[in-house]
């Protein structure tokens, strides 16, 4: 029986996150296979996932972290440890630098004016100092928050600058370079991107003992063409003798969760028929807003698609409060459960206390069949993100 179908009746309360261990697993071994027969070595971007209980389930298929930030570096380096933890951010503060060098063995840069305030401390602390670098060649469509080569993106250098301000006592600091410019993409993007790579920054490759090609792959998809990503990292491994890293997050966990919810009430607004669920997409699934994307839910079909079509939203004030139309072979009512899923990526990693709303309970469905109760939230953690009563200087 499909984990999806148990989850239907387990005697769980919602809302409530559910993490697939066994799912988990057969990612890891995909990634694996990509690393034995490549010589690459692949991180967990803990952006996109993050939930440490379950690190000692992927730990023995990757080679570490990868972490956006002080707290990030932390927990990699504390919940994986023995393994590699790497870090970038846009910007380091000076006040968390001494700390971050405690945790991080690789430190990218975003730009040479931090390399240039920050790089000699790095390399004094004996770590892998790095540049990310922005090879300017969009492969996204329509969504451009999610491109970090869109015109006047933020994030990596330019051959431009580069050419610019990267002085040789700078290079020499260097490393590695580091891109990141997909989002949930298959191996041709990839291709293409290093075209662009090899075009604007190719000189300086041969000097550099690794490349870090970033995340957005998508490898544990199941159309994603493994066989070219493959092509690509011995390509560039051979050619310039690199180290190849790869940082993926959604590939880690890509299906490897649940948010299961309980149909609260149902109403009619003219021809629209609506749910409300126990659940926020607001606060629970934030990116079903921010990207925007509608989330598969089992046992359900596209608007109209099946003879019962609901509009389904969360019991917050937010007018836009809504997950998307979905259909059903039968009416719902109120106490029926609901199983989306694709709910490990994005999502207790980003959920917030809108409204007042609790944050669901966090369940890991280990691989025996057995559930596991990871996290249970309460009002004191919905209070103590306003404000401590003892706060310390």
């Amino acid at each position: 029986m499909a984990i999806q179908e148990k989850l239907l009746t387990a005697e769980l309360r919602t809302p409530c996150y559910v993490l697939d261990e066994a799912k988990l697993i057969a990612n890891g071994e995909v990634l694996k296979g990509v690393q034995d027969r490549t010589g690459c070595r692949i991180l967990l971007a803990q952006k996109a996932f993050s939930n440490f209980n379950m690190y000692s389930a992927i730990a023995p298929y990757l080679a570490g972290t990868e972490a956006s930030g002080l707290f990030e570096a932390r927990l990699g380096f504390e919940e994986m440890p023995d393994k590699e933890c790497h870090v970038f951010c846009a910007a380091y503060r000076e006040d968390e630098f001494e700390e971050l060098l405690k945790y991080a063995g690789h430190i990218v840069f975003n730009s040479p004016s931090q390399l240039k305030k920050f790089g000699e401390r790095a390399k004094a602390a004996g770590k892998s100092v790095g540049l990310r670098i922005n090879p300017e060649c969009s492969t996204q469509e329509g969504h451009e928050i999610y491109d970090p080569c869109a015109k006047g993106s933020r994030l990596g250098t330019t051959l431009a600058q580069w050419n610019s301000e990267m002085t040789e006592q700078l290079i020499s600091q260097l490393d590695g370079l580091h891109f990141h410019t997909l989002c949930e993409q298959n191996s041709d993007a990839l291709e293409t991107t290093l075209g662009a790579v090899e075009e604007k920054f190719g000189a300086y490759l041969s000097r550099m003992k690794w490349l870090n090609m970033g995340g957005g792959h998508h490898i544990t998809r199941e159309d994603y063409d493994i066989e070219l990503l493959e092509r690509c990292i011995i390509r560039m491994r051979d050619k310039y003798g690199l180290q190849i890293y790869l940082e993926p997050g959604e590939a880690v966990a890509l299906n490897a969760g649940y948010l299961v919810t309980t149909v609260l009430d149902t109403l009619k607004n003219g021809d629209t028929d609506i749910a409300i669920l126990d659940m926020s997409a607001a606060c629970h699934t934030p990116d079903v807003i921010e990207m925007p994307y509608r989330p598969p839910l089992y046992k359900s079909g596209e608007k109209g698609e099946k003879p019962f079509t609901y509009r389904l939203g969360g019991p917050t004030c937010l007018a836009g409060d809504i997950v998307g139309d979905y259909s059903f072979e039968n009416a719902l009512k109120v106490g029926d459960r609901l199983v989306f899923e694709d709910m490990a990526i994005y999502s207790t990693c980003k959920n917030n206390t809108f409204n007042g709303m609790p944050l669901p309970d966090i369940w890991a469905a280990k691989a025996d069949g057995s559930y596991k109760l990871l996290a249970r939230f309460g009002y004191e953690d919905f209070k103590y993100r306003l404000g401590s009563s003892t706060p310390e200087a």
